[in-house]
């Protein structure tokens, strides 16, 4: 028999799975194997005899244990059999010190959100995995082990999802399960993840959808009739131009009200591409915050009031699903009602979707029509697109304050000019 080739990070992704499982040696240390499974699960084991038996001990799980990690463990399990140790019975028997309870799915996805998510993600991302788990996960699997869930499991619960109408959800769910099985992986908790071979359940297209003059018009009205939080969040994202989850998590500590340079400052920590953000405040930007209830934590009348949009004052403001539904009814009622007003049928009149993602859009056209240069917009937007490279991107980091509050103050006054059409004669300070 031919003798074995050392395995490549290349001639593994090439290993395609067969009818049975099989077993590919590692030509570069004895006793390494790489277990296919026929689903296309790939993982590491390492075969030795132990008291003349021969024996096996599964490492974990292909590619979150490299080719070189894996013949790494391979090394430390022979050397513990060179000195008459059995490893795989060592161990099993660490295995068994864990809890079993804390192998339940949720037990071990309350872990993975307190040893990874809320270690590597921004506090949004936090908040919507937190979501998801309470809402799909745990009610689904709250008494199945973490190593009995299978490829079927995860695709019958993301075919449910789809067909309730939430495809995209079904995505999110899909995405956070590869990580959490990822985790898992990792962490020898399993040899191998369901998720690895489940493709994403929709496709994201993506969107170009930017409202209309019209449209921003409607909405505006719409949000003054909505009030506190939702409506001035809705007037912010138009006028700021910032992410959703940075305009409704924003800090009373970033605002810089006083003096004549007022400045929302987006720490790194906060902002999407972890890159500290200026975003000067025009004249109805500040109107707007300046009139914001600052509102504290009931039972602690001492304490400073911490977010700008808040109904508890210890968390930022939630249910932004159910403030679209007021909104979009807002504005068709209001819509329909100038349209009767004309003389013309109020049923006629429907309602493009839009999302609030859309109103970022929406100001970034805006902008670039009232001939900002992109790299302003660019910087507006916090995005490092490379129109900026080089030295003068080293050296620019205070993001063109100047350029960044005129953009802002033309938007705004745009967005006086269409939204309150009587008074278009007004400017920003």
């Amino acid at each position: 028999m031919p003798a074995a080739k050392p395995l490549t990070v290349k001639s593994i992704e090439a290993i395609k799975a067969c009818n049975s499982r099989k077993e590919v040696p590692d030509g570069a240390l004895k006793g390494l194997y790489l277990v296919v499974q026929p689903s296309g699960v790939k993982s590491w084991a390492v075969r030795y005899r132990h008291a003349g038996k021969p024996r096996k001990m599964t490492l974990g799980g292909f590619p979150a244990i490299s080719l070189s990690d894996a013949r790494e463990e391979a090394r430390k399990a022979l050397r513990m059999v060179s000195e008459g140790r059995d490893p795989a019975t060592e161990k099993a028997e660490q295995d068994t010190k864990r809890p079993a309870h804390m192998d339940l799915m949720p037990a071990l996805l309350d872990e993975f959100v307190t040893r990874h998510v809320a270690v590597k993600n921004r506090p949004s991302y936090l908040r919507e995995s937190k979501r998801i788990i309470e809402k799909y996960l745990k009610p689904r699997w709250k008494q199945k082990l973490v190593k009995t869930v299978t490829k079927r499991d995860v695709i019958k619960l993301l075919d449910e999802i789809v067909d309730r109408g939430s495809p995209i959800m079904a995505n999110r769910v899909r995405a956070l399960l590869s990580k959490f099985f990822a985790w898992a992986m990792e962490r020898d908790i399993v040899d191998a993840s369901p998720v690895v071979s489940i493709k994403a359940p929709s496709e994201e297209k993506t969107r170009d959808r930017v409202l209309a003059d019209e449209e921003i018009r409607l909405l505006w009205m719409a949000s003054e009739k909505l009030g506190y939080p939702f409506g001035p969040v809705v007037q912010l994202l138009l006028l700021t131009a910032q992410r959703r989850t940075e305009v409704s998590d924003a800090l009373w500590d970033e605002m810089e009200l006083e003096g004549n340079n007022q400045l929302w400052v987006i720490s790194a920590d906060r902002s999407k591409n972890r890159k500290e953000h200026f975003v000067p405040l025009t004249a109805t930007a500040l109107e707007i915050v300046q009139a914001l209830p600052k509102i504290k934590p009931a039972e602690d009348e001492k304490a400073k009031p911490i977010y700008l949009f808040t109904t508890t004052g210890k968390t930022p403001v939630s249910g932004f699903s159910k403030a679209k539904i007021q909104l979009d009814a807002g504005i068709l009622a209001i819509a329909r009602k100038e349209a009767e007003e004309r003389g013309e049928d109020p049923e006629g009149i429907s309602l493009e979707p839009w999302t609030y993602h859309d109103l970022r859009r929406t100001a970034a056209s805006g902008m670039a029509r009232l001939s900002v240069p992109v790299h302003i917009v660019e910087a507006v937007l916090n995005h490092r697109s490379g129109s900026i490279k080089g030295v003068a991107a080293v050296y620019n980091r205070y993001d063109y304050a100047d350029e960044k509050r005129a953009a802002l103050t033309a938007w705004a006054s745009e967005l006086i000019r269409i939204s309150r059409p009587r008074a278009s004669e007004a400017s920003e300070g």
